[in-house]
């Protein structure tokens, strides 16, 4: 199984505000989007919520993800992460790891990066107009390295040292490059640059 990780753990600081359950254009919250999106691409999901958050977690249930809540999630991506993979069986053949302030990216896209990974790619991602975006998939060879992953860094130390496995997929996805940090990039919407 492929499974998605959804990390819905930040504390939207930038944002001046919750970010996760602010509404899209459609009226649904945008961590709700990215979960659904997600979920149309891989075998499960699971999602990582920070502690206190339980509107956001019941949200995140109802959609079809399994929740986990995060104490250390305040510690940074890389701690959310790891949780997220912990959650998983140990069996997992891989992982496509998508952000909750991401809601726009389709679920076609998702597909590809999980397919990239079943199709045994170490690491896969999508790009856009020659940018690499998310979501980002990883193989199980990795399970060990990621349940390593601390702090605010994610897991860009394993893309680093990983670069030349990395499978690029060529997508029309402006979504894999469009995070929300502001209202005003919420505003700018899916159709915005």
């Amino acid at each position: 199984m492929i499974w998605g990780i959804l990390l819905a753990g930040g504390a939207s600081r930038r944002f001046g505000a919750d970010k996760l359950l602010e509404p899209v254009a459609d009226g649904t919250p945008m961590a709700v989007a990215a979960a659904a999106h997600l979920i149309e691409g891989v075998d499960a999901v699971v999602a990582v919520v920070r502690p206190g958050r339980p509107e956001l977690a019941g949200r995140l249930r109802a959609t079809g993800c399994r929740v986990v809540i995060c104490p250390g999630s305040r510690e940074g991506m890389g701690v959310s992460l790891a949780a997220g993979v912990r959650a998983t069986p140990i069996d997992a053949a891989g992982w496509v790891v998508a952000l909750g302030d991401m809601p726009w990216i389709s679920p076609e896209t998702v597909r590809q990066v999980a397919r990239a990974i079943r199709d045994g790619a170490l690491i896969a991602a999508p790009r856009y107009r020659g940018s690499r975006g998310h979501p980002v998939g990883f193989g199980a060879r990795l399970r060990a390295d990621l349940l390593r992953l601390q702090g605010d860094r994610g897991a860009r130390d394993i893309l680093r040292r990983e670069r030349a496995h990395l499978v690029q997929i060529d997508c029309a996805d402006p979504g894999v490059v469009k995070d929300v940090d502001t209202p005003a990039d919420l505003a700018g919407g899916e159709d915005g640059e």
